[in-house]
């Protein structure tokens, strides 16, 4: 079988120089993390156990209490929903985790906290993985 685009020598070299030298490309976000002390400081909240309503009552009170204290960097952990006990609902997915895809949407689309978050975005593995969130704090 021939391949459509076979692979120039020009670019295999390209390509084996690149892969070689991947230690010095500069990565924006671990650089932003290490330069800062308050990245360093982790606040976290844990949702499990809990309804929408208090997740989202206690989420917009740690958000703000920890900006306040000068923390840039959360992990709010919602769960991966997969104990739920969602099949009472017809309406409600049984992929998908309520607090998991519903307190970043409250945090983004509330009018208090959106003016003060940076960034939101899945957790590390080493934080949660799929089943966390973390929040960016502006300063």
């Amino acid at each position: 079988m021939k391949k459509k685009n076979p692979v120039s020598p020009k670019d295999k070299k390209d390509w084996n120089i690149f892969t070689e030298n991947l230690g010095k490309v500069y990565d924006k976000e671990s650089s932003l993390e290490d330069n800062n002390p308050f990245l360093q400081k982790i606040k976290k909240l844990d949702l499990h156990g809990i309804t929408l309503d208090q997740a989202n009552k206690k989420v917009k009170k740690f958000i703000m209490e920890s900006y306040n204290e000068g923390y840039k960097k959360l992990i709010i952990i919602t769960g991966k929903g997969s104990r739920s006990k969602i099949y009472d609902n017809p309406y409600v997915s049984q992929d998908m985790g309520i607090l998991k895809n519903s307190v970043p949407q409250y945090v983004f689309n509330d009018p208090e906290l959106s003016p003060i978050i940076k960034k939101i975005s899945k957790a590390e593995i080493k934080h949660g993985g799929e089943g966390a969130i973390c929040i960016f704090l502006k300063n």
